[in-house]
């Protein structure tokens, strides 16, 4: 049951809305003391949106028709401490839904390899699956022979990050839509839910199931004609599947804990710089993205942590990690701790990518561009990568 429903509480076009409440405006984000008079006070606002685990959860307690069907709210609330990783849970069976190798994990990683017609997620799936063991303890981890299928996983993992999921054409779109919804939202206009209480209230009620893509799609398109010209052009940009134009990148394996952070030093220079090339070429600060996704970690958690963060990590969180039956081991390490593995040399360090982008379809668009990313060169942190 848990498996069935962990994603329930997913909203519109997925993390996009459900995180909208941390999106930073690119206005805000170069001149922070730059705020637009017509947004909601922060005190006015109740709660943030919940993550999608906490909104099923919420979903599977609240609403009488999945409760008849579960059968009891006891179970209903068991089920959704699974798909959580909560501490009332049993860490291995939760494991096996949300985990570095979950079978959620395994099989979105072949799909999305398939659908995009790239061959990095293809992994060796079965032997992985029939090299599952249980320990003594009841731990759950892979035997040892199966090490480099399971090193394999999270390197194709790594690799889908870097060519389909944060591809700049698909990750242009996706910031172009995340700003705007903060825009929307925070603009009080479009029907957009206004706080996590709203949230919850309209995952509760009858018109939840009209809470899909298309909830959003109807709001983009009207936010097209919108006064405000940032917000008029995000929407333009969706709609009119006009791509925002990549200005500057930086991106590439660094240390976790480098002194030298060129992710660091590109935001940096973007909020001084960013307001001169909107000056320079006339176009608002607003239609320049200035984004990054989180950095991508070979292994999501690792055992090169300072004493302190050990001890602030919970039972929950340990048991994230792919768990190895090492030398006839009775009980499971982790994959990161088995010497001279490719795990833990590579939990050492992470991908990052900082992307730089434009929103600017209007006439002559190509030739400022081109003058753009000349301009952009000129950076030191960039001329340094």
């Amino acid at each position: 049951m848990a498996a069935l429903l962990h994603d329930i509480g997913h909203y519109p076009y997925s993390h996009l809305m459900e995180r909208v409440d941390n999106v930073t405006l690119t206005d805000e984000a170069v001149k922070p003391k730059l705020r637009q008079l017509h947004l909601i006070p922060i005190e006015a606002v109740e709660r943030v949106y919940p993550d999608h685990e906490a909104l099923s959860r919420h979903i599977l307690e609240s609403r009488e028709d999945l409760l008849d069907v579960i059968g009891s709210k006891e179970r209903a609330r068991r089920i959704g401490h699974l798909f959580s990783r909560s501490e009332a849970a049993n860490q291995q069976l939760s494991k096996l839904i949300h985990s570095s190798l979950d079978m959620d994990r395994l099989d979105y990683l072949m799909r999305d390899a398939r659908a995009a017609g790239v061959p990095y997620g293809e992994i060796d799936l079965n032997y992985l699956l029939n090299s599952i063991k249980i320990s003594p303890t009841g731990r759950v981890g892979v035997q040892q022979k199966a090490l480099t299928a399971a090193e394999h996983f999270l390197i194709a993992r790594l690799f889908m990050y870097r060519a389909v999921y944060y591809h700049k054409t698909t990750y242009a779109f996706e910031e172009a839509c995340r700003q705007l919804l903060k825009r929307m939202k925070d603009a009080g206009k479009y029907d957009m839910p206004r706080d996590g209480a709203e949230i919850e209230r309209l995952a509760s009620s009858d018109n939840f199931p009209d809470f899909d893509d298309g909830f959003v799609d109807h709001r983009v398109r009207e936010a097209a004609s919108d006064s405000d010209p940032v917000i008029s052009s995000l929407a333009k940009s969706i709609v009119e599947r006009k791509v925002p134009k990549l200005v500057a990148e930086v991106s590439g394996l660094e240390e976790r804990k480098a002194s030298h952070n060129q992710a660091a030093m590109f935001r940096q220079d973007c909020k001084h710089h960013v307001p001169e090339l909107a000056n320079k070429f006339d176009i608002p600060i607003g239609q320049f993205l200035v984004c990054g996704p989180k950095p991508v970690k070979f292994e999501e958690r690792s055992s090169h942590f300072d004493i302190q963060e050990a001890r602030q990590m919970k039972s929950e969180e340990r048991e994230e990690l792919i768990m190895v039956f090492w030398n006839g081991e009775a009980e499971p390490r982790s994959i990161v701790d088995i010497p001279n593995g490719v795990a833990a040399y590579c939990s050492e360090r992470v991908y990052g990518i900082n992307r730089l982008y434009v929103v600017d379809s209007s006439k002559g668009h190509e030739a400022r561009i081109r003058e753009m990313r000349n301009h952009v060169r000129k950076w030191a942190s960039l001329a340094a990568t």
